[in-house]
């Protein structure tokens, strides 16, 4: 196949062997695939206030290096958190003039700022995203039940989606008699904690009409309500993560707090009916949950360390590395990282090659390994889970509406219903 690009969108698909006339033709190496950008819904830049954790520039730079091209960036853990209009125009000062692939805002739905959620929604912000937990930050507070169904409730008149972070506080432990223990970590958040608050997602999104969207899913446990609710007409749709898909709890060493993030890093088994559930379509998505971190905060103490793992970067090979040892496709991949977060955000000319989309493109390698040296990765904090680690999968070129990422940061800022 020929894909011919004019004014920044996809022009024409030909036969590989009838290319229409160009002005500049690129032709793929014989072990190189053309992919279309990815898209990662759930990345936290943390611009302004807590610049030093990641930065619009850095994290723009590492998603043009992993292929990404639109990230839709989280209301936390900047300073201040996107919860007004004047803190989304703060974000949106920040990451203008230095975004190196396109960049959309989610707002914050938190109990003291459940008014502003309708001019934020006028303000263009893709949805809102709480927390039914502690969220880590003093200044993203978690909604109550009756706080869930009051911001569903809003967002379902707007027609707006409302990401939820789904863990019952009520069943999720005090760790810090526990300290490097990853089993005393992963036991102190148990999957019941995800699967009761999953269940009261559910539980509201039915009863307002409104339409959600679960957040990192570690918990295969919550699949079959998850499965009976969407079959039921319920408007819900389900992320996971590269770390729950590829880490395991058996191999995380106890001090090892690279590993941490919330909901933990779970076993083998369940992984193993993750991916069943992605097959399956029962996971809609596969995005990072970039949630990066000075060093300094990724203490050996599972108790006080920041819980986040940074992967913006290398989340396409991270997933196609295991998708390739299960048997699954690099198309399959694709639609989980491109054509599904697009779709159901509304960004209908990404994450896909097609005729009148944006010529958001990915050149791959698919076959060729390399080994994760963190020096050599754009995030601003070298931590990473995956250190050391062989993947395959060596993205080779990046292109922004046709024209290939660089030093230049040519990214645009995107609204919600913008064309």
């Amino acid at each position: 196949m020929a894909v011919a690009v004019s004014d920044g969108r996809i022009a024409a698909l030909t036969a590989y062997d009838d290319p229409p006339a160009a002005g500049r033709t690129l032709t793929l190496a014989d072990d190189e695939v053309l992919l279309p950008g990815l898209v990662d819904t759930h990345v936290h830049v943390n611009e302004p206030g807590r610049t030093e954790w990641e930065g619009f520039d850095s994290a723009t730079r590492a998603a043009a290096a992993g292929g990404v091209t639109t990230i839709v960036d989280m209301p936390l853990n900047s300073i201040p958190p996107t919860v007004t209009v004047d803190a989304l125009r703060a974000k949106q000062d920040a990451a203008r003039g230095r975004v190196h692939v396109d960049v959309g805002f989610w707002g914050g739905a938190v109990p003291a700022h459940l008014a502003d959620l309708a001019a934020l929604d006028e303000a263009g912000v893709f949805g809102f995203k709480c927390f039914l937990v502690d969220s880590g930050v003093a200044e993203f507070p978690h909604l109550s039940a009756g706080e869930l169904d009051a911001a569903m409730t809003e967002t379902a008149r707007l027609d707006s989606l409302l990401l939820v972070h789904a863990e019952d506080g009520r069943l999720v432990e005090d760790v810090a008699a526990r300290q490097a223990s990853y089993d005393g970590f992963l036991r102190s958040r148990p999957p019941s904690s995800e699967d009761s608050a999953i269940r009261l997602v559910i539980d509201t999104a039915r009863r307002t009409r409104g339409r959600a969207h679960v957040v990192h899913l570690s918990s295969a446990g919550a699949v079959p309500a998850l499965h009976a609710a969407r079959a039921e007409g319920v408007d819900l749709s389900v992320e996971t993560c590269p770390h729950y898909l590829t880490l395991a709890a058996e191999g995380v060493p106890d001090g090892a707090t690279a590993f941490k993030c919330c909901p933990p890093i779970r076993d083998l088994s369940n992984q193993d009916a993750l991916w069943a559930a992605l097959a399956t379509g029962d996971i809609d998505l596969v995005v990072t949950d970039h949630s990066p971190s000075t060093a300094d905060l990724k203490v050996a103490d599972f108790a006080r360390a920041w819980g986040g793992i940074s992967s913006l970067q290398i989340g396409l090979p991270v997933v196609w590395t295991a998708a390739r040892e299960r048997g699954l496709t690099l198309s399959d991949v694709v639609g989980w990282m491109a054509a599904a977060p697009a779709d159901r955000v509304g960004l209908t000319r990404k994450g896909r090659i097609a005729v009148g989309a944006d010529a958001d493109l990915a050149v791959l390698a698919p076959e060729e390994s390399f080994v994760v040296d963190v020096a050599r990765l754009h995030h601003k904090n070298q931590v990473s889970a995956y250190a050391g680690r062989t993947l395959r999968g060596v993205v080779r070129r990046t292109f922004l509406r046709g024209l290939e990422t660089d030093d230049v940061p040519r990214g645009r800022l995107l609204q919600r219903g913008a064309p």
